[in-house]
C-alpha cells in the first residue's frame, strides 16, 4: 500500500492549482479544503475539473511550501499584510521566485506593490473616484502641515501597508486645542492628544520597515452612509458589498457587509464606469500590465459628496475573503483561461 502523499501533491496530467493561506503544522499536515474557509471555491474548481490543493503557510515551513509550488500552474493567495504579528515580506518574495518560473501567481508581487498599499490613494488622486490625499515623508513633514490642513477638516492617516483598520487613524481638531484622534480597529476609544503626542503615537509608521511614510486623506463625511465594495475579476466587477462601516465615526456603530451580485441596481453606474474607463486608467497611472491584474481583488468606495458619486478609500489584493458567491464562476473560467494562454 502506498503511503499518504505530501500536502499538495497530485497525480493530475494538467498543472495543478493551489489556494495558498495561512495556517500552522498541523493544518498544512491535514490539508484538508472542507475545513478552510474557502471549502466552496475548492469545489467550484473541483465542478470545473480543475481541482485544486490547499498550500497552507507559514514562515516556519516556508521552504516547504514552495517547493510544493514550483510546478504548479496557478497559485492563489490570501494572507493579509500583517498576520499574527509578522509581515508577508518572506511570502512576496517566495511569489516573485514562483512567477519568475513560469507559475501564475494572484496577486502577482508586482500588483501588491501597485494596487495593494495606500499609496494608489495618492497615485490615482487625479482620477474619477479620487479626492484630496497627500504624501507624508518624515515626522517633520506631519508635524509641519498637518495643522493647516486641519483648519480645513478632519483628515484620516493612513499606513503604508495594512488591514482591518490597522494604522489608520481618525484626526479633527476640538476647539480645546487638541486633537481628537481615533484608531480604525473596531473598539478602539477616541483620544485626546496635543500635537506632540499624535506625532509620537504615529513615529512607528515613519520607519523604513513599515513604508518610511503615511498617506493623508481628507475625512469623508458621508461615511455614515456606509461603504461600497466592488469585487473583480480581473477587469470585470463581479459582485458588491455594501457595510454601513463607521469603525471611525465618533458616534454610529459599523453594521454587517451584505453580500451582492453585479446586478445590484443601485451600482450600476459605478460598475460601468470601473469596466469602462476607470480600471484602464488604473493600470496605465501605476504602470501595471494587464496580465498582472489579480484574478480576484476588490475596490472600496465611500460615497461622495454628490449624489451618485463615489471616493476610493483603499484597493484589497493581498486576502479578499469573504466574498459574494457571484465571484466564484468568474473566478474558476478566469484562472482556466490563464491556464489555456
Amino acid at each position: 500500500m502506498a503511503g499518504p502523499r505530501p500536502p499538495g501533491s497530485t497525480t493530475l496530467a494538467n498543472p495543478p492549482v493551489a489556494l495558498l493561506y495561512p495556517g500552522d503544522r498541523a493544518a498544512r499536515e491535514r490539508s484538508d479544503p472542507a475545513e478552510s474557509r474557502f471549502a466552496p471555491l475548492f469545489d467550484a474548481f473541483a465542478a470545473a475539473g480543475l481541482p485544486a490543493v490547499p498550500a497552507i503557510w507559514h514562515d516556519d515551513f516556508a521552504g516547504e511550501v514552495e517547493a510544493q509550488l514550483r510546478d504548479a500552474g496557478v497559485v492563489l493567495a490570501w494572507c493579509n499584510p500583517i498576520q499574527d504579528g509578522k509581515r508577508r515580506d518572506r511570502l512576496d518574495a517566495m511569489l516573485g521566485r514562483l512567477a519568475e518560473r513560469g507559475v501564475i501567481v494572484s496577486a502577482h508581487p508586482e500588483a501588491v506593490r501597485k494596487l495593494g498599499t495606500k499609496d494608489v490613494l495618492f497615485e490615482t488622486r487625479e482620477l474619477p473616484f479620487g479626492s484630496d490625499v497627500q504624501r507624508v515623508d518624515s515626522l517633520a513633514q506631519l508635524q509641519a502641515e498637518l495643522p493647516s490642513r486641519l483648519q480645513k477638516g478632519p483628515r484620516v492617516l493612513k499606513q503604508h501597508r495594512g488591514h482591518s483598520g490597522i494604522g489608520i487613524w481618525r484626526v479633527e481638531q476640538a476647539p480645546s486645542g487638541l486633537l481628537r484622534v481615533r484608531h480604525a480597529p473596531r473598539g478602539s476609544p477616541e483620544e485626546s492628544l496635543d500635537l506632540a503626542a499624535l506625532v509620537d503615537k504615529l513615529a512607528a509608521y515613519f520607519a523604513p520597515e513599515n513604508g518610511g511614510h503615511m498617506i493623508d486623506q481628507a475625512w469623508q463625511p458621508r461615511l455614515v452612509d456606509g461603504m461600497v465594495r466592488a469585487y473583480l475579476v480581473e477587469d470585470r466587477v463581479t459582485g458588491f458589498g455594501h457595510q454601513a462601516l463607521n469603525a471611525l465615526h465618533p458616534t454610529e456603530p459599523s453594521g454587517p457587509r451584505l453580500y451582492h451580485d453585479a446586478n445590484l441596481a443601485p451600482f450600476q453606474g459605478l460598475r460601468r464606469q470601473l469596466e469602462s474607463e476607470w480600471i484602464e486608467l488604473l493600470r496605465s497611472c501605476v504602470g501595471l500590465p494587464r496580465e498582472r491584474l489579480p484574478l480576484l481583488w476588490d475596490c472600496d468606495f465611500l460615497l461622495g459628496e454628490a449624489e451618485g458619486s463615489y471616493v476610493l478609500c483603499e484597493i484589497n489584493v493581498s486576502s479578499v475573503a469573504p466574498f459574494p458567491p457571484s465571484a466564484m464562476a468568474p473566478l474558476v473560467e478566469a484562472v482556466r483561461a490563464r491556464l489555456a494562454a
